[in-house]
């Protein structure tokens, strides 16, 4: 690590401890040549994930936009939204460590539902009707009854 003060690149670690919920780790260093100190923080580096559309095109992976989907899912429900959260946090963790850095809409899209029929079957079979994008009245009751079928 390159001091701030002089240039030097050799350091030594003072002190080392997890910081933000330890995402990430924050050093505290002394440079071997100036002796001053200086903090640096260690973060994982994490990998692009990219989301394939039903069109074909492709994006970034959002968290924000999967949390905000859950969100209307989950309007009016008592849904807290710190769970919304951990299931996003969840989510975004398999993608990773997934070897894989696209993925689709629809595999997405089922693991949401998949989290949310354990939270709350009315926000599970609402997110299913805009994500399954129901046709008719008999498709949402094909839903309905598999969902009946599963207690």
């Amino acid at each position: 690590m390159k001091c701030p003060f002089c240039g030097y690149t050799e350091s030594k670690v003072i002190d080392s401890r997890p910081a933000e919920e330890s995402t990430t780790i924050r050093r505290r260093r002394e440079c071997l040549a100036c002796q001053k100190r200086f903090t640096t923080y260690e973060i994982i580096e994490r990998l692009p994930l990219v989301v394939v559309k039903r069109d074909g095109s492709r994006q970034s992976f959002d968290k924000v936009k999967l949390i905000n989907g859950m969100v209307r899912a989950c309007e009016k429900r008592p849904v807290p939204l710190a769970t919304l959260e951990d299931i996003a946090d969840d989510i975004e963790q398999e993608l990773q460590s997934n070897l894989e850095r696209e993925i689709s809409t629809v595999e997405i899209g089922e693991m949401v539902m998949s989290r949310l029929k354990e939270v709350d079957e009315v926000a599970y079979v609402r997110f299913a009707s805009v994500y399954r994008s129901f046709k008719d009245i008999n498709t949402f009751m094909e839903e309905l009854t598999k969902l009946l079928e599963g207690k």
